[in-house]
């Protein structure tokens, strides 16, 4: 078979090339495409901040309230929810900013938001209407209602017959672990009742923490009067009553 010469495979080439030239309805096509591929050097568009919505309110029975651990875990997720997120949710009200993304943003840290920070104060309102104090009156009611179910006679309790069971002597017997080390297994049963009253006291003292530093990110980022968090959570509920 006779091979093609160089001068063959250079003329070759070359007609080639006229004929991709020749088309610009191809050239413009592929640059068109290649325009409209993504680029690995452009950085993908900013995830759209949302907030979480709050857990609904379990049932109110007494089994939900005995259940310590299911009252904890409500606490928990709706504290997390709101308030412990309570920064990343006032950011989600601001209005995105009409200029790009500046790097040099994130070179320091942000601690005085200022006039930028600062949101409007429909949205403030509208937030701590229907999302904040609604979540905090939910915690409310469980609480005050689980207080309730703590402070009541509790025939159902499973260890009233074993309460019931133990001597007087091992009842009134004094716990002194520094004579005897052994003598806390004779300390008198606790009802559950007892149990769920000291789990309710811890809850309220740490819900008065939360409200206090969450009310103050909320003031400091709205804006207007100083106002506390009780009294404007007593405000709300005026209001929720005059609407009903």
């Amino acid at each position: 078979m006779k091979l093609p010469k160089f001068d063959d495979i250079a003329s070759i080439n070359h007609i080639t090339h006229i004929e991709s030239l020749s088309s610009p309805n191809s050239f413009m096509q592929d640059w068109f495409w290649a325009k409209l591929s993504p680029s690995d050097d452009q950085p993908p568009p900013p995830a759209k901040r949302e907030m979480s919505p709050p857990p609904s309110q379990p049932t109110l029975t007494p089994q939900f309230c005995f259940n310590e651990r299911a009252l904890r875990d409500f606490l928990r997720v709706s504290r997390s929810t709101i308030d412990d997120s309570i920064t990343q949710n006032l950011n989600a009200l601001l209005t995105p900013a009409k200029k790009g993304f500046n790097p040099s943003m994130t070179t320091t840290r942000q601690t005085d938001y200022g006039i930028k920070g600062q949101i409007e104060p429909e949205k403030c309102r509208s937030f701590q209407n229907n999302v904040l104090f609604p979540s905090w009156q939910s915690r409310s009611d469980i609480l005050n209602y689980c207080a309730g179910v703590a402070t009541s006679p509790d025939p159902d309790d499973p260890d009233l017959l074993l309460r019931q069971g133990e001597s007087a002597k091992d009842r009134e017997r004094v716990v002194d672990e520094r004579l005897d080390p052994y003598s806390a297994r004779f300390f008198p049963r606790e009802a559950r009742t007892e149990s769920l009253a000291m789990l309710l006291r811890n809850e309220r003292g740490v819900e008065r923490i939360i409200r206090s530093r969450t009310w103050g990110l909320v003031t400091e980022r709205c804006g207007g009067a100083s106002v506390k968090w009780e009294d404007a959570l007593d405000r709300w509920r005026e209001e929720q009553d005059r609407n009903r």
